[in-house]
């Protein structure tokens, strides 16, 4: 305790004195060696914009990427066929659908069932297994025209340089699907039978020759 009192007593306060300026050139001179003080103003952003950066980001979805089936399918005629008997109506779906790899590979099939989904898988089931192989240009187009007759449809074929697909009805989906560019095609007859006159097209493809 004694050595704290000691120690408190030997400290001596040291007392600032204030220079007042007598004189105007003095204040200025005063006020020229005083250090400035620069105020900053502290800038922070709206509360909105963190939330529309928030909706604004695109969350990544939960949901697997969906694999690229091997080949496209397009469905050409839907049939609701009803079928009468003694305790009722019973009805069913017929279902046509046109199947290709878009490079050279089409297909028609057929699916009959109860409900939708299983006609469609039907139908692409019998287009697979009827699936042909066309032989084509380096252009992906057809070295020379064809005809083709399948019940009542009569379609025609023929190359069109230059021009695109110019076709019509089921012929157009068919010549999609198996990738076939700059043709031109015809129906000859008067049948408006989808499934005839894709199967028409697929007959005149299959009698293209093989190009040397």
């Amino acid at each position: 305790m004694t050595n704290q009192v000691d120690k408190t007593e030997d400290t001596k306060e040291i007392a600032t004195e204030e220079v007042v300026p007598e004189t105007l050139a003095e204040a200025e001179a005063v006020v020229e060696t005083a250090p400035v003080i620069v105020a900053t103003e502290t800038r922070f952003p709206p509360r909105g914009d963190n939330r529309d950066r928030r909706k604004n980001e695109r969350r990544p979805s939960r949901r697997p990427e969906r694999v690229r089936q091997e080949f496209d399918n397009k469905i050409i005629s839907v049939r609701r066929v009803t079928r009468v008997t003694s305790g009722g109506r019973r009805f069913s779906f017929s279902i046509a659908m046109v199947v290709g790899d878009r490079k050279g590979k089409v297909g028609v099939g057929i699916g009959k069932a109860g409900d939708t989904p299983i006609a469609v898988d039907k139908a692409m089931r019998a287009a697979k297994k009827a699936m042909i192989k066309i032989n084509l240009t380096s252009k992906n187009s057809i070295a020379h025209p064809v005809e083709s007759k399948y019940s009542s449809a009569v379609v025609s074929i023929m190359p069109a340089p230059g021009k695109g697909v110019i076709a019509g009805s089921a012929v157009r989906v068919v010549l999609e699907l198996a990738g076939i560019a700059q043709v031109s095609s015809k129906i000859l007859s008067r049948s408006k039978n989808k499934l005839n006159i894709a199967r028409a097209a697929i007959k005149a493809l299959s009698q293209l020759r093989k190009v040397s």
